[in-house]
């Protein structure tokens, strides 16, 4: 019998607004991995991965690395988290419900202005979890890939792509086991995917305006990254956009602050299992 568990978040707005709890029953479905270098950070510094999900903003690579919003403290406003950037100014609210867990997002900016946002999730699920989407999505690779695949990276691309679940022969679908790859992907197009790791069910689903890009970002690694200390994570990232750097999307690769100067946009996350007592 599948039931829906209600799920409960936990942030930390002192330290970047970051989630540091995904919970729904006994499962903890966000992954951790404690650093004391993130208590110190200061706009600037190199990326210090802790685990959790990451609000990355106004890009996920590029410069700033993962963006501005895990660097910064966020203050509380009744029931909103808020971010002050240079550039933009971001509000928050989770909102837990016996259905579902949402997020609510309103960014202000000056009209026009361009960016990537994406909920990097990074994952506690095993070897055997999957990553259900529907199939043939428009999915790219980015050139870490290059090594896994069986034809040489064409020259000067940023990405290729690919039909989901395997473009070019490369199978993402499967979380596991560890292969010493790391490898990065968006599913374009894509507002909704699922993942499954055992009885346990993990969807998130993306709500915006029909003019805004949405994907769901893939990083799988599977002990390959860094090269000089690997470890596994799982990132499954809902995202405004449809490249990982803002430095090198397309006119269709990001999105755009619209005539009113606020952008809107939700995060919908649901979890079930289907345990047999």
């Amino acid at each position: 019998m599948v039931t829906r568990l209600p799920l409960t978040a936990r942030t930390d707005p002192a330290h970047g607004g970051r989630w540091t709890s995904l919970r729904a029953g006994e499962r903890e479905w966000l992954w951790h991995r404690p650093d004391p270098a993130r208590a110190t950070v200061r706009p600037g510094d190199a990326f210090v991965d802790s685990g959790g999900l990451e609000e990355c903003v106004p890009t996920v690579r590029g410069t700033p690395d993962h963006g501005d919003a895990w660097s910064r403290p966020w203050q509380r406003d009744g029931d909103t988290d808020v971010l002050r950037c240079p550039d933009f100014v971001l509000r928050r609210r989770i909102e837990a419900g016996p259905a579902a867990l949402r997020a609510v997002y309103e960014l202000h900016a000056a009209p026009g202005y361009r960016l990537l946002w994406a909920a990097h999730a990074l994952l506690d699920v095993t070897p055997e979890a999957r990553l259900i989407a529907p199939d043939t999505t428009s999915t790219r690779l980015f050139p870490e890939a290059a090594e896994w695949l069986a034809h040489p990276w064409p020259s000067g691309a940023h990405h290729i792509t690919g039909p989901w679940p395997a473009p070019h022969g490369l199978r993402l679908d499967r979380l596991g086991p560890d292969d010493g790859s790391a490898v990065g992907a968006i599913l374009t197009g894509c507002a909704s995917v699922t993942i499954t790791d055992g009885p346990d069910t993990l969807s998130m689903s993306l709500h915006t305006d029909a003019d805004v890009p949405v994907s769901v970002a893939l990083w799988r690694n599977l002990r390959g990254f860094p090269a000089s200390a690997p470890y596994r994570s799982i990132g499954v990232e809902p995202m405004l956009g449809s490249v990982f750097d803002l430095a090198e999307a397309g006119p269709r690769d990001a999105a755009t602050v619209p005539p009113g100067g606020t952008l809107r946009w939700e995060l919908e996350i649901t979890a079930t299992n289907n345990r047999t007592s």
